[in-house]
C-alpha cells in the first residue's frame, strides 16, 4: 500500500489484511509440501523431536529442584539431602546442554537435506519450463525465489521447528507442573494469557502483511538489479547512471519501508513479552508473598515461590518464541510459496511423441499462425515448403516476424493455428529433444558459459574428442586466435566471454555449432557483429557447412540474401512475396524497391 510518492503507508485498520487471518494463500499446504522434502530424513528428525522432549523435560525439573533446594535450606532438612539435590541439579544441566546439542546438531543435517532437494527440484524444473515462461516474468525476480527465497525456508527450517516444538512441550509441561505445585498462583498466571493473545493478534495481522510485502519487494529489486548490471554498457552509453540511481532508490525506499514496518511490528512482541513477564512476576512474589506472611499457609512455601517466579518466566517465554516464531515462519512460507508457484508452472513436454531419429531437412509452414497474446497475432496464414538442402532467407523490417518463424521451428513456441511439418510428419506429434538435436542455432547474441573454450565449443556435442573440437574451430576460423590465448583451448571464460571481442565469440559459436553438425541450420544475424575481414574468413567454411542441410538465414547483408534458394519477404506477420533474389527484383515490388533504395541494411534486422 503506497502513497502518491510511491511510499509503503501502514495498512489502516479498514484494510482487508486487518482481523483477518496472515495472507498467505495456503498455509498448510505449503508446509505439507515442506515436510515431504524432510521425509527422507525422518527418523533423524523424530530423533530430533526426542531430544526436544527430553530437553523440555530437563528444563522443568531445573526450577522444581531450585524450589526444593531453598526449601531444605530454609528448614530443618540435613545437608545431604542439600548435597544431594545439588548433584540432582548439575546432572539435569549437562543433560539439557548435551540433548541441545544434539538436537541442533541433527536438525540442521535434516534441513540442509530438505532444503538441498528443494533447491535441486526447483532448478530441474526451471530449466524444463517453456520459454514462454521466462518471457512473462523478470529473470532477476526468478533468481530471488531460487535464491533468497530459498535461503529464508533454509534458515527457518533449521530453528523455527525446535523452537516451536520446545515452546509447546515447555508451555504444556509448565502448566501441568504450576497446576500441581499451586492451583491459585497458576490461577493468577493464566489471567495475563488473554492478554498476551490480543497483543499478539494485533501484531501478527500487520506483520504478516508486511512479511509478504518484504519478499514481493525484494524480488522486484532483484529483477532490477539483474536488467541494469547485465545491460551496464547501455547505461554508460547513454548517460543514464543517474536515472537508474534513482529508480534503484525508488525500489530501495519501497523495501525500507515495509521492512521497516514488518520490524517495528515484530518488535512490539518481545515487549509487550517482557510487560506482561514483569507483571507476572510482580503478581507472583507479591500474592504469594502475602498468602504465606498472612496466612502462614503450608501449601505455598518460599521454595514453591521461587519455582513458580521461574515457571511463570517459562510460561510466557514460550508463547513469546511461538509469536516471534508464527512471523518467522510467516515469512518462509511467504517465500516457500513463491517457489512453488514455479514449481507449479506447466513444463515442457513430449508426453505422447515420438522421437524422430534421421532428419533429412524437408521443412513446411502450413498456414501457420501464432500471437504471444490472444488479441494480436504475431504471425497470420504462413505458408511455405522448404526443401531438403535449400537456403531460405528472411527478410523484412523489424517486428516482421521473422525470429518468431525461427522460434517456431526451434520449438520455443508452439503454433496456434495450422501445423509445421519435419520431414512430412508433423512436429506437434515430434518430441522437442529429438527436434533440436537436429538442430544447429546461432543466434546474434552469442552465449558463452564460465568454462574453458574447449568445453565451450563442446557444448555442441558433449561426447566429442579433443580433435574433433579443434577441427571445428579450424572450420570457423577460430583455432588462430584461440592459439593465442594465454592457455589456448584451456583458457577459461568469465562473464559470458570478456576479454575477448565480440567477433570472437561469434566465431566460438559458430565452431560449437559446426561440431554438432545438425541436419537444419538456423542463422539469426549470425555475422551482424563480425567486422567484414572476419566474416570472409568464415564465409567459406559456412558454404561447406551448409551443403546438403537446410538453412534458414536472418541476415541484412545483401550477399547473403542473393544466395538463398528461396526468399521470404515478412511485413507485419505476413509473407507478401516470396521467390528467388533475381525473380523478386524482377517483380519490383517491396523487396526490389528496398534493394534499389539501398535501404536493405537498414530494415534487414
Amino acid at each position: 500500500m503506497t502513497n502518491k510518492k510511491g511510499e509503503v503507508q501502514p495498512p489502516s485498520r479498514h484494510h482487508p489484511m486487518i482481523g483477518k487471518k496472515p495472507k498467505v494463500k495456503n498455509l498448510r499446504a505449503t508446509i505439507t509440501r515442506i515436510w515431504n522434502y524432510m521425509k527422507a530424513d525422518k527418523i533423524m528428525f523424530w530423533l530430533v523431536l526426542v531430544m526436544v522432549f527430553l530437553s523440555a523435560v530437563l528444563s522443568l525439573l531445573g526450577p522444581y529442584f531450585i524450589g526444593v533446594a531453598v526449601d531444605i535450606m530454609t528448614g530443618a532438612e540435613s545437608v545431604l539431602a542439600f548435597e544431594v539435590i545439588l548433584m540432582l541439579l548439575a546432572i539435569v544441566f549437562v543433560l539439557h546442554s548435551v540433548t541441545l546439542a544434539l538436537q541442533n546438531y541433527w536438525m540442521i543435517d535434516v534441513s540442509q537435506n530438505a532444503v538441498f532437494a528443494m533447491r535441486k527440484e526447483l532448478f530441474e524444473h526451471v530449466i524444463r519450463l517453456p520459454i514462454i515462461q521466462f518471457q512473462k516474468s523478470q529473470s532477476g525476480d526468478l533468481m530471488s525465489r531460487l535464491t533468497n527465497d530459498i535461503e529464508n525456508v533454509s534458515r527457518t527450517l533449521n530453528t523455527a521447528v525446535i523452537q516451536v516444538t520446545t515452546s509447546i512441550l515447555t508451555l504444556v509441561g509448565t502448566l501441568v507442573v504450576m497446576v500441581l505445585l499451586s492451583p491459585l498462583l497458576t490461577l493468577m498466571i493464566i489471567t495475563i494469557v488473554p492478554l498476551m493473545y490480543l497483543g499478539m493478534k494485533w501484531i501478527t495481522n500487520r506483520t504478516s502483511y508486511y512479511f509478504k510485502e518484504q519478499q514481493n519487494e525484494l524480488g522486484e529489486m532483484t529483477g532490477f538489479l539483474e536488467e541494469t548490471l547485465s545491460g551496464h554498457s547501455m547505461v554508460k552509453l547513454f548517460h543514464q547512471e543517474h536515472r537508474v540511481i534513482d529508480q534503484y532508490q525508488q525500489h530501495n525506499k519501497k523495501l525500507r519501508k515495509v521492512g521497516y514496518w514488518a520490524q517495528v511490528y515484530s518488535g512490539f512482541i518481545p515487549k509487550l513479552m517482557n510487560g506482561l513477564n514483569n507483571f507476572g512476576f510482580a503478581v507472583i512474589v507479591g500474592f504469594g508473598g502475602w498468602v504465606v506472611l498472612a496466612t502462614n499457609a503450608t501449601t505455598i512455601t518460599i521454595g514453591i515461590i521461587v519455582t513458580f517466579t521461574t515457571y511463570a518466566r517459562q510460561f510466557t517465554r514460550p508463547l513469546n518464541d511461538l509469536a516471534n516464531q508464527f512471523n518467522t515462519i510467516l515469512s518462509a512460507v511467504a517465500g516457500a510459496e513463491r517457489a512453488f508457484e514455479v514449481m507449479d508452472q506447466e513444463e515442457e513436454t513430449d508426453h505422447k511423441k515420438q522421437d524422430i531419429q534421421h532428419v533429412k531437412g524437408d521443412v513446411a509452414f502450413r498456414h501457420v499462425s501464432f500471437s504471444y497474446h490472444t488479441d494480436e497475432h504475431v504471425l497470420q496464414d504462413i505458408s511455405f515448403h522448404a526443401k531438403q538442402g535449400q537456403t531460405v532467407a528472411l527478410v523484412g523490417p523489424t517486428g516482421a516476424g521473422k525470429t518468431t518463424i525461427i522460434s517456431l521451428l526451434a520449438r520455443f513456441f508452439e503454433e496456434q493455428e495450422g501445423e509445421i511439418l519435419l520431414d512430412d510428419q508433423s512436429m506437434r506429434n515430434l518430441t522437442n529433444k529429438s527436434i533440436r538435436s537436429h538442430l544447429g542455432i546461432v543466434l546474434q547474441d552469442s552465449s558463452l558459459f564460465d568454462t574453458t573454450v574447449r568445453e565451450n565449443i563442446r557444448y555442441g556435442k558433449l561426447n566429442a574428442t579433443d580433435q574433433e573440437v579443434e577441427e571445428s574451430a579450424k572450420m570457423a576460423n577460430a583455432h588462430a586466435f584461440i592459439e593465442q590465448l594465454p592457455k589456448q583451448y584451456d583458457t577459461v571464460l568469465k562473464g559470458n566471454g570478456q576479454g575477448i571481442s565480440q567477433g570472437q565469440r561469434q566465431l566460438l559459436v559458430i565452431a560449437r555449432t559446426m561440431l554438432a553438425n545438425p541436419s537444419i541450420l538456423i542463422l539469426d544475424e549470425a555475422t551482424s557483429s563480425i567486422d567484414t575481414i572476419t566474416e570472409l574468413k568464415i564465409t567459406d567454411a559456412l558454404e561447406t557447412l551448409m551443403k546438403g542441410k537446410t538453412s534458414f538465414v536472418i541476415a541484412h547483408r545483401l550477399n547473403t540474401i542473393e544466395k538463398a534458394d528461396m526468399i521470404l519477404v515478412l511485413k507485419e506477420g505476413k509473407i507478401i512475396e516470396k521467390g528467388t533474389h533475381l525473380s523478386l527484383m524482377k517483380e519490383k515490388g517491396f523487396y526490389a524497391n528496398l534493394v534499389t533504395t539501398q535501404t536493405v541494411q537498414t530494415v534487414y534486422d
